[in-house]
C-alpha cells in the first residue's frame, strides 16, 4: 500500500506560521481560557494578546478535548492520508500527548503514531520540521519515526524568565522550586531534563547577565559543530532581536529561526521570556 503521511503537532511547537503552511503541518491548538470564554491558541488569540493583559489578567490553559482531536483525525483520514505522525509537547508538562494517543485508539483504517518530544516550544518544533522535510523527501513512515527518535536527544532548550511567579502559580515549576526563598533574587536559566520536566540549569544575578548567559550557552558550542538554532521570545521582542543579531554572526549556524512563544506556554512563564533551542546537524 502506498503511504500518504500526515504530520500533526500541537500549537506549542512554536514553528512560524509560514513554515507550518509551506510544509502542510496540521496544528492542534491548545486552549487559553479567560472568564469571557475559551480561545484556540494562535487561531483566535495570539501571543501578544495574552502578554498585554498580564499581569492584571492571567488566564488558565487546557489541552484540546478528545472530541476535537478525533475530529481532526477524521478530517485527515477524509483527505486520503493512510498514516499520521503526531508530535506532542512533553508529557512531563502537559496531558496533550496522552490525549492524542487516547484519541488515536478510536481511529480505524489509518495508522497513527504519537511521539512524546519530551520538550517544548521550538525544541518540539525542530523535530516536527525534521519530520516534515523527511515526509516531503519521500521517506517511509517507519524511517520518519526513526529519525525523530534520533534527533530527540540532541535537541536542547534553554529559557530565562523575568519572574518565577507565573511558573509557581501555574504549578509548572518542578525542580525550579528549590530556588525559591534563598535564591529568589537570582534569574534562573531553565532547561528541560530527559524526562521532559523543567530544571534549573544555572542561576545568574540580574536580567542583563541572565540574557548574556543564554547567549553564551550557544556561543560556547564548538565552532566545528554545525547547529540549527531558534531564538524565541514571549513578550520580549526587542531583547530577542538583540540576541538574534548577536547569534546570527556565529559561523556554525546552518539554519536560524526566530519565533514567538505560544500563549499556552506563555501563561506559565509570563512576559519577558527569552529562549534558545538548538541541535547538532
Amino acid at each position: 500500500m502506498t503511504e500518504k503521511i500526515a504530520l500533526l503537532a500541537d500549537s506549542a511547537c512554536d514553528l512560524p506560521r509560514d513554515i507550518v503552511e509551506k510544509m502542510a503541518i496540521k496544528i492542534l491548538p491548545l486552549k487559553i481560557i479567560y472568564p469571557e470564554g475559551e480561545f484556540s491558541d494562535r487561531v483566535d488569540i495570539q501571543p501578544n494578546d495574552v502578554y498585554n493583559r498580564m499581569p492584571g489578567e492571567i488566564p488558565t490553559t487546557a489541552m484540546p478535548c478528545l472530541g476535537e482531536i478525533k475530529s481532526l483525525f477524521e478530517t485527515i483520514k477524509s483527505q486520503g492520508f493512510t498514516h499520521v505522525i503526531a508530535v506532542a509537547l512533553s508529557s512531563g508538562l502537559s496531558g496533550t500527548y496522552g490525549a492524542i494517543k487516547l484519541a488515536a485508539q478510536d481511529i480505524n483504517d489509518m495508522v497513527v503514531k504519537t511521539f512524546d518530544s519530551r520538550t517544548l516550544s521550538m525544541g518540539t518544533g525542530w523535530m516536527v520540521l525534521d519530520a516534515a522535510r523527511n515526509i516531503t523527501n519521500g521517506l517511509s513512515f517507519d524511517k520518519v519515526m526513526e529519525n525523530i527518535a534520533h534527533i530527540q536527544p540532541k535537541v536542547k532548550v534553554y529559557y530565562v524568565v523575568e519572574t518565577l511567579e507565573y511558573l509557581r502559580k501555574g504549578g509548572r515549576i518542578g525542580q525550579v522550586s528549590a530556588m525559591l526563598g534563598e535564591f529568589l533574587h537570582f534569574k534562573p536559566i531553565i532547561s528541560v531534563n530527559p524526562e521532559g520536566k523543567y530544571f534549573t540549569f544555572c542561576k545568574v544575578r540580574g536580567r542583563r547577565k541572565s540574557i548574556d548567559r543564554l547567549i553564551e550557552i550557544v556561543e560556547n558550542i564548538p565552532r566545528d559543530k554545525m547547529i540549527n538554532l531558534a531564538v524565541m521570545h514571549g513578550g520580549a521582542k526587542k531583547e530577542a532581536e538583540h540576541m538574534l543579531e548577536r547569534l546570527s554572526k556565529l559561523p556554525n549556524i546552518k539554519e536560524l529561526i526566530f519565533s514567538d512563544i505560544s500563549p499556552a506556554l506563555g501563561v506559565h512563564t509570563g512576559p519577558g521570556l527569552l529562549g534558545v533551542s538548538f541541535h547538532e546537524v
